[in-house]
Protein backbone atom coordinates (compact mmCIF):
# COMPACT_ATOMS: atom_id res chain seq x y z
CA UNK A 1 0.00 0.00 0.00
CA UNK A 2 1.23 3.40 -1.32
CA UNK A 3 1.75 6.23 1.73
CA UNK A 4 0.10 9.84 0.61
CA UNK A 5 2.26 12.60 2.02
CA UNK A 6 0.67 16.20 2.36
CA UNK A 7 3.18 18.73 0.46
CA UNK A 8 1.95 21.26 2.55
CA UNK A 9 2.44 19.93 5.78
CA UNK A 10 2.68 22.78 8.04
CA UNK A 11 5.48 21.29 9.86
CA UNK A 12 7.68 19.40 7.67
CA UNK A 13 8.49 19.56 4.24
CA UNK A 14 10.82 16.55 2.88
CA UNK A 15 11.87 15.24 -0.53
CA UNK A 16 8.80 12.53 -0.41
CA UNK A 17 6.42 15.38 -0.10
CA UNK A 18 7.60 16.77 -3.44
CA UNK A 19 6.14 16.06 -7.10
CA UNK A 20 8.58 13.94 -8.85
CA UNK A 21 9.42 16.83 -11.25
CA UNK A 22 11.02 18.35 -7.84
CA UNK A 23 13.24 16.00 -6.98
CA UNK A 24 15.96 17.13 -9.35
CA UNK A 25 16.47 20.49 -7.98
CA UNK A 26 16.27 18.50 -4.95
CA UNK A 27 19.21 16.30 -5.68
CA UNK A 28 21.37 19.25 -6.29
CA UNK A 29 21.62 19.86 -2.72
CA UNK A 30 23.22 16.60 -2.12
CA UNK A 31 26.41 18.40 -3.70
CA UNK A 32 26.48 21.09 -0.93
CA UNK A 33 27.97 20.87 2.58
CA UNK A 34 25.84 19.68 5.53
CA UNK A 35 25.37 22.68 7.05
CA UNK A 36 24.33 24.66 3.62
CA UNK A 37 22.06 21.44 3.07
CA UNK A 38 20.48 21.37 5.94
CA UNK A 39 20.11 25.77 5.76
CA UNK A 40 18.45 24.93 2.39
CA UNK A 41 16.19 22.59 3.63
CA UNK A 42 14.33 24.75 6.78
CA UNK A 43 14.40 27.91 4.47
CA UNK A 44 12.17 25.94 1.65
CA UNK A 45 10.29 25.08 4.97
CA UNK A 46 9.64 28.15 6.34
CA UNK A 47 8.77 29.22 2.53
CA UNK A 48 6.26 27.00 2.07
CA UNK A 49 4.52 28.32 5.53
CA UNK A 50 4.45 32.24 4.30
CA UNK A 51 3.34 31.46 1.53
CA UNK A 52 0.13 29.82 3.47
CA UNK A 53 -0.35 32.92 5.51
CA UNK A 54 0.24 34.97 2.65
CA UNK A 55 -2.79 33.22 1.19
CA UNK A 56 -0.80 32.23 -2.52
CA UNK A 57 -1.82 30.04 -4.50
CA UNK A 58 -0.77 26.29 -4.60
CA UNK A 59 1.12 26.73 -7.71
CA UNK A 60 3.10 29.51 -6.62
CA UNK A 61 3.81 28.23 -3.38
CA UNK A 62 4.80 24.96 -5.01
CA UNK A 63 7.26 27.19 -7.68
CA UNK A 64 8.36 29.28 -4.33
CA UNK A 65 9.36 26.71 -2.33
CA UNK A 66 11.52 25.15 -5.18
CA UNK A 67 12.88 28.30 -5.34
CA UNK A 68 14.17 28.30 -1.69
CA UNK A 69 14.91 24.78 -1.70
CA UNK A 70 18.29 25.32 -4.13
CA UNK A 71 18.69 29.47 -3.30
CA UNK A 72 22.21 29.02 -1.92
CA UNK A 73 22.89 26.54 -4.88
CA UNK A 74 25.87 29.17 -5.95
CA UNK A 75 27.37 28.43 -2.61
CA UNK A 76 28.96 24.73 -4.62
CA UNK A 77 31.34 27.26 -6.19
CA UNK A 78 32.47 28.94 -2.88
CA UNK A 79 35.78 27.96 -1.44
CA UNK A 80 35.41 25.49 0.86
CA UNK A 81 37.73 27.52 3.34
CA UNK A 82 35.58 30.46 3.28
CA UNK A 83 31.98 28.48 3.15
CA UNK A 84 33.51 26.56 6.21
CA UNK A 85 35.07 29.00 8.23
CA UNK A 86 34.65 29.16 11.65
CA UNK A 87 35.45 32.53 12.67
CA UNK A 88 33.94 35.88 11.17
CA UNK A 89 34.52 36.17 7.26
CA UNK A 90 36.67 39.10 6.60
CA UNK A 91 35.30 41.95 3.96
CA UNK A 92 37.22 40.07 1.15
CA UNK A 93 35.87 36.54 1.80
CA UNK A 94 31.84 38.47 2.51
CA UNK A 95 32.84 39.28 -1.37
CA UNK A 96 33.66 36.07 -2.66
CA UNK A 97 30.76 34.65 -0.70
CA UNK A 98 28.40 37.46 -1.99
CA UNK A 99 29.00 35.73 -5.70
CA UNK A 100 27.11 32.22 -4.75
CA UNK A 101 24.16 35.12 -5.76
CA UNK A 102 25.12 35.44 -9.58
CA UNK A 103 27.09 31.52 -9.64
CA UNK A 104 23.92 29.74 -8.84
CA UNK A 105 22.10 31.96 -11.16
CA UNK A 106 24.45 31.41 -13.82
CA UNK A 107 23.95 27.56 -13.05
CA UNK A 108 20.42 27.71 -13.12
CA UNK A 109 20.35 30.06 -16.44
CA UNK A 110 22.68 26.85 -17.97
CA UNK A 111 20.47 23.86 -16.95
CA UNK A 112 16.64 23.84 -18.73
CA UNK A 113 15.54 22.22 -15.22
CA UNK A 114 16.64 25.12 -13.37
CA UNK A 115 16.05 27.86 -15.05
CA UNK A 116 12.52 28.66 -13.76
CA UNK A 117 14.03 28.92 -10.64
CA UNK A 118 16.89 31.21 -11.38
CA UNK A 119 14.92 34.31 -9.12
CA UNK A 120 15.79 33.00 -6.07
CA UNK A 121 19.09 32.29 -6.64
CA UNK A 122 19.63 35.59 -7.49
CA UNK A 123 17.58 37.92 -5.79
CA UNK A 124 17.17 36.49 -2.45
CA UNK A 125 20.31 38.64 -0.94
CA UNK A 126 18.37 42.07 -2.80
CA UNK A 127 16.96 44.40 -0.49
CA UNK A 128 13.31 46.55 -1.14
CA UNK A 129 15.32 49.97 -0.56
CA UNK A 130 18.21 49.04 -2.82
CA UNK A 131 20.71 48.02 -0.43
CA UNK A 132 21.03 44.48 -0.78
CA UNK A 133 23.31 42.68 -3.66
CA UNK A 134 24.53 41.59 -6.47
CA UNK A 135 22.85 44.46 -7.86
CA UNK A 136 21.67 46.81 -5.64
CA UNK A 137 17.82 46.28 -7.22
CA UNK A 138 14.79 48.00 -5.55
CA UNK A 139 11.47 47.08 -4.41
CA UNK A 140 9.79 47.02 -8.25
CA UNK A 141 12.47 44.74 -9.68
CA UNK A 142 12.93 42.59 -6.83
CA UNK A 143 10.47 39.12 -7.94
CA UNK A 144 8.19 38.04 -4.81
CA UNK A 145 9.37 34.87 -4.35
CA UNK A 146 13.11 36.28 -3.80
CA UNK A 147 11.48 39.09 -1.12
CA UNK A 148 9.71 35.54 0.41
CA UNK A 149 12.65 33.67 0.64
CA UNK A 150 14.85 36.56 1.60
CA UNK A 151 12.83 36.79 5.16
CA UNK A 152 12.70 33.45 5.52
CA UNK A 153 16.47 32.90 5.27
CA UNK A 154 16.95 35.81 7.30
CA UNK A 155 15.33 34.22 10.54
CA UNK A 156 16.70 30.79 9.84
CA UNK A 157 20.08 32.34 9.82
CA UNK A 158 19.62 34.43 12.79
CA UNK A 159 17.95 31.55 14.86
CA UNK A 160 20.53 28.92 13.90
CA UNK A 161 23.82 28.17 15.49
CA UNK A 162 26.30 28.90 13.06
CA UNK A 163 30.00 27.47 13.41
CA UNK A 164 31.09 31.66 14.42
CA UNK A 165 28.19 32.47 16.90
CA UNK A 166 25.46 31.80 19.56
CA UNK A 167 21.92 30.42 19.23
CA UNK A 168 19.51 33.73 19.24
CA UNK A 169 16.24 33.50 20.93
CA UNK A 170 13.13 33.77 18.55
CA UNK A 171 11.65 37.40 20.13
CA UNK A 172 15.88 38.88 19.25
CA UNK A 173 15.50 37.17 16.04
CA UNK A 174 12.08 38.61 15.31
CA UNK A 175 13.64 42.61 16.49
CA UNK A 176 16.36 42.30 14.12
CA UNK A 177 13.55 41.34 11.73
CA UNK A 178 11.61 43.96 12.51
CA UNK A 179 14.45 46.28 12.27
CA UNK A 180 15.60 45.49 8.88
CA UNK A 181 11.69 45.97 7.55
CA UNK A 182 11.82 49.86 8.59
CA UNK A 183 12.53 52.60 6.34
CA UNK A 184 15.69 54.76 6.89
CA UNK A 185 14.90 57.63 9.10
CA UNK A 186 14.45 60.61 6.08
CA UNK A 187 16.67 63.18 8.04
CA UNK A 188 16.42 66.14 4.51
CA UNK A 189 14.05 69.00 6.61
CA UNK A 190 12.33 69.81 3.23
CA UNK A 191 9.83 67.85 1.49
CA UNK A 192 10.75 66.56 -1.92
CA UNK A 193 10.66 63.94 -4.36
CA UNK A 194 13.17 62.17 -2.04
CA UNK A 195 9.96 61.13 -0.06
CA UNK A 196 8.53 58.52 -2.81
CA UNK A 197 12.43 56.94 -3.21
CA UNK A 198 12.66 53.57 -2.31
CA UNK A 199 15.10 54.05 -0.13
CA UNK A 200 12.75 56.18 2.21
CA UNK A 201 9.53 54.38 1.41
CA UNK A 202 10.82 51.13 2.04
CA UNK A 203 13.36 48.75 4.36
CA UNK A 204 14.99 45.80 3.56
CA UNK A 205 11.96 43.60 3.55
CA UNK A 206 8.39 43.82 3.33
CA UNK A 207 6.36 44.07 6.63
CA UNK A 208 3.40 42.14 5.22
CA UNK A 209 5.40 38.77 4.68
CA UNK A 210 7.31 39.71 8.26
CA UNK A 211 3.93 39.57 9.81
CA UNK A 212 3.48 36.19 8.37
CA UNK A 213 6.38 35.07 9.90
CA UNK A 214 4.88 36.17 13.32
CA UNK A 215 2.02 34.08 12.81
CA UNK A 216 4.49 30.86 11.54
CA UNK A 217 6.72 31.33 15.08
CA UNK A 218 2.98 31.12 17.03
CA UNK A 219 2.52 27.77 14.90
CA UNK A 220 5.67 26.79 15.97
CA UNK A 221 5.39 27.30 19.75
CA UNK A 222 1.72 26.90 20.32
CA UNK A 223 3.00 23.33 18.76
CA UNK A 224 6.18 22.79 21.02
CA UNK A 225 3.79 23.72 23.76
CA UNK A 226 1.10 20.67 22.79
CA UNK A 227 3.74 18.72 22.59
CA UNK A 228 5.56 19.36 25.85
CA UNK A 229 2.12 19.37 28.03
CA UNK A 230 1.43 15.83 26.61
CA UNK A 231 5.04 14.87 27.97
CA UNK A 232 4.62 16.34 31.66
CA UNK A 233 1.04 15.14 31.99
CA UNK A 234 3.30 11.42 31.92
CA UNK A 235 5.72 12.85 33.83
CA UNK A 236 3.17 13.53 36.47
CA UNK A 237 1.76 9.91 36.41
CA UNK A 238 5.00 8.61 36.95
CA UNK A 239 5.90 10.87 39.99
CA UNK A 240 2.72 9.47 41.40
CA UNK A 241 3.89 6.14 40.10
CA UNK A 242 7.36 6.26 42.01
CA UNK A 243 5.45 7.89 45.27
CA UNK A 244 3.66 5.49 45.81
CA UNK A 245 6.99 2.76 45.49
CA UNK A 246 8.69 5.22 47.96
CA UNK A 247 6.18 4.84 50.41
CA UNK A 248 6.70 1.53 50.35
CA UNK A 249 10.68 1.42 49.88
CA UNK A 250 10.98 3.98 53.24
CA UNK A 251 8.80 0.87 54.99
CA UNK A 252 11.11 -1.15 53.75
CA UNK A 253 13.99 0.70 55.11
CA UNK A 254 12.63 1.19 58.84
CA UNK A 255 11.70 -2.11 58.52
CA UNK A 256 13.36 -4.33 62.05
CA UNK A 257 12.63 -7.92 60.68
CA UNK A 258 14.83 -8.80 57.12
CA UNK A 259 10.82 -10.86 56.62
CA UNK A 260 9.10 -7.54 56.96
CA UNK A 261 11.92 -5.41 54.80
CA UNK A 262 11.45 -7.91 52.41
CA UNK A 263 7.94 -8.05 52.06
CA UNK A 264 7.81 -4.12 51.40
CA UNK A 265 10.64 -4.74 49.16
CA UNK A 266 8.17 -6.85 46.62
CA UNK A 267 5.42 -4.13 47.12
CA UNK A 268 7.67 -1.13 46.20
CA UNK A 269 9.29 -3.60 43.60
CA UNK A 270 5.40 -3.77 42.03
CA UNK A 271 5.09 -0.40 41.24
CA UNK A 272 8.19 -0.68 38.74
CA UNK A 273 9.30 -1.45 35.39
CA UNK A 274 11.17 -4.31 34.56
CA UNK A 275 14.30 -1.83 34.22
CA UNK A 276 13.98 0.00 37.30
CA UNK A 277 15.53 -0.90 40.73
CA UNK A 278 14.20 -0.82 44.26
CA UNK A 279 17.51 0.70 45.24
CA UNK A 280 17.30 3.39 43.41
CA UNK A 281 14.15 4.65 44.01
CA UNK A 282 14.50 7.73 45.64
CA UNK A 283 16.82 9.22 43.00
CA UNK A 284 14.55 8.21 40.53
CA UNK A 285 11.74 10.11 41.76
CA UNK A 286 14.02 13.28 42.66
CA UNK A 287 14.85 12.92 38.77
CA UNK A 288 11.65 12.71 37.57
CA UNK A 289 10.40 15.44 39.43
CA UNK A 290 13.19 17.73 38.09
CA UNK A 291 13.05 17.08 34.75
CA UNK A 292 8.89 17.99 35.69
CA UNK A 293 9.82 20.95 36.66
CA UNK A 294 12.35 22.02 34.17
CA UNK A 295 9.45 21.00 31.78
CA UNK A 296 7.06 23.31 33.15
CA UNK A 297 9.72 26.20 33.43
CA UNK A 298 10.40 25.93 29.62
CA UNK A 299 6.34 25.72 29.02
CA UNK A 300 6.13 28.87 30.72
CA UNK A 301 8.63 30.60 29.11
CA UNK A 302 7.29 29.46 25.68
CA UNK A 303 3.96 30.88 26.75
CA UNK A 304 5.79 34.57 27.39
CA UNK A 305 7.55 34.32 24.06
CA UNK A 306 4.23 33.57 22.18
CA UNK A 307 2.49 36.88 24.58
CA UNK A 308 5.34 38.86 23.05
CA UNK A 309 5.35 37.88 19.15
CA UNK A 310 1.87 38.46 19.81
CA UNK A 311 2.30 42.13 20.65
CA UNK A 312 4.84 42.85 18.32
CA UNK A 313 4.63 45.56 15.61
CA UNK A 314 6.14 46.04 12.48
Amino acid sequence: MNEEFDFFSKTSLKSYNLEDKIRYQLSLLDSLDAFTRRHSENVATITCRLCEYLKLDEGFTIYCTTCAYIHDIGKIFIPPEILQKTTKLTDAEFEVMKTHTTLGYKMCMKDPKLRPYAAGALYHHEALNGTGYPNGVTAKDIPYEAQIIRVADEFEAITAKRQYKTHVGIIDALNIIIDHAQPAPFKDTKFTLNLLSDEVRYGKIDKKIVKALFKVTLDDIEYEIASRIDYIEYLKEEIKRMESALRYYNKMESAFFASKKEYYRQYAASYLRPNENVDYIPQTLQELKESLKAREEHIEKLHTEAKQIRHLIV
